[in-house]
């Protein structure tokens, strides 16, 4: 996922999208498989329930949660009766039922986390797409310390009874805006030079924002943002000796390999010739167009984010950028191309822009997708317009998440 404006983040970072309902009830389950999202589904008297900080195969005492829904519950593990050997002593002390929203897997092994990601892309292919995949998600170094781009909570108490206003930093809970303060040792995940929890307190203290974002970038020192005019300071990343600059509140992927990864397997699936035609599509500021064009490919990018596609043109001079949504650009790109690098917002490409692009007729196609089910709805539909998937990789990019990267290969069945 390499758009400027779809960054993935940790559930700590997303805002809270349906309120809960939390409840006392505590009830027994056994646990089921692991779904999509980062739960694991248990039944209880013929109702589903959604499970956090379980693993399959368990037996488990859970509270609910959350209970507004007729057809399912949520609900948080409270206590392990009969734990999976995969279950390890989550590192974080802040991680966990009622703890920071963002790490929900590191109750998990780091083999048991790829296998349970492995297991969730498995089943979003076979089921949205009818496509076998054998299960396996690649291992990335280093497990923590990796998150280069990191959103903090700021809460700033108020002084009714002549008590302190000094500000609290921390990470949301889960589907919650209670705020649960940073560890001592700070963010486990945060990659280093990120500020440490008395750091960010005194820039809390500073402002008025509710909300710090940090990036270590590759190359300089790590950019604290609180405004926007510190959000318009430009970082400098690198990806295969090539130089990007990216604005500090714009987007980049996070783990500091990333970059590196899907690019090496992109280019490796397309194995792309000088002088083919070549489109990047949701390009941000130029990532897979700087790599095509490095290779001696004629490339055009497509970014909806203007201020993405100025930074584009200045990484990848040798590239035409269009600015503007991908599907109110379809008229623009070319009639035929050679190869197609899609990387597009966590919701997919849409029915729309696969129907088009299928009629462009590339010989090869790489496919980019951080949500295996918006990849394996594409997938569908380039399918019915006469392109299968010939090769899928997946790659552990956001370790003690339950979220994945994908890389597909689409070619002419």
């Amino acid at each position: 996922m390499m758009t400027e404006h779809s960054a993935p983040m940790t559930e700590s970072c997303a805002p809270m999208t349906e309120p809960c309902t939390p409840t006392t009830e505590l009830v027994e389950v056994e646990v089921g498989p692991v779904a999509h999202g980062g739960h694991c589904v248990a039944r209880h008297d013929g109702r589903v329930i959604f499970v956090r900080h379980a693993l399959p195969g368990e037996r488990v005492l859970v509270r609910i949660t959350d209970e507004s829904h007729k057809r399912f519950w949520r609900g948080d593990v409270v206590e392990v009766l009969q734990a999976s050997p995969d279950r390890v002593d989550p590192p974080c002390p802040v991680a966990g039922p009622g703890g920071c929203g963002g790490c929900d897997f590191q109750h998990v092994s780091a083999q048991g986390q790829r296998r349970l990601k492995a297991e969730v892309v498995r089943e979003q292919l076979d089921h949205l797409a009818g496509i076998a995949w054998e299960p396996l998600v690649e291992a990335v170094e280093p497990l923590t310390g990796w998150r280069t781009r990191t959103r903090f909570a700021v809460d700033r108490p108020g002084d009714d009874e002549g008590g302190s206003q000094v500000p609290v930093v921390g990470m949301r809970a889960h589907r919650s805006h209670d705020l649960v303060s940073l560890p001592e040792q700070g963010c486990l995940i945060a990659a280093p030079g990120t500020p440490s929890p008395q750091q960010l307190e005194e820039v809390a203290a500073q402002g008025s924002s509710d909300e710090i974002r940090v990036v270590v970038p590759a190359r300089g020192k790590p950019v604290t943002i609180t405004t926007r005019e510190q959000g318009a300071e430009l970082v400098q990343e690198l990806c295969g000796g090539h130089g990007y600059r990216v604005r500090a509140d714009g987007f980049w992927q996070v783990h500091p390999r990333a970059a590196e990864i899907l690019v090496g397997a992109a280019m490796e699936m397309l194995q792309p010739v000088a002088g083919e035609s070549a489109l990047d599509l949701y390009c941000g500021v130029g990532l897979f167009a700087g790599a095509l064009a490095d290779q001696g490919l004629d490339v055009m990018g497509v970014e909806q984010v203007d201020r993405a596609v100025r930074l584009a043109r200045r990484n990848v001079p040798k590239a035409r950028f269009i600015s503007a949504p991908l599907a109110k650009a379809l008229r623009k790109l070319p009639p035929a191309v050679d190869v197609i690098v899609l990387d597009p917002p966590r919701t997919g490409a849409g029915a729309q822009v696969v129907g088009h692009l299928a009629g462009l007729g590339a010989r090869a196609i790489a496919y980019v997708a951080c949500d295996p089910a918006a990849l394996a709805r594409d997938l569908r539909t380039f399918g019915e317009h006469g392109y299968r998937a010939e090769a899928i990789r997946a790659f552990d990019l956001f370790p003690m998440t339950h979220h994945v990267e994908c890389v597909a290969l689409l070619v002419k069945a």
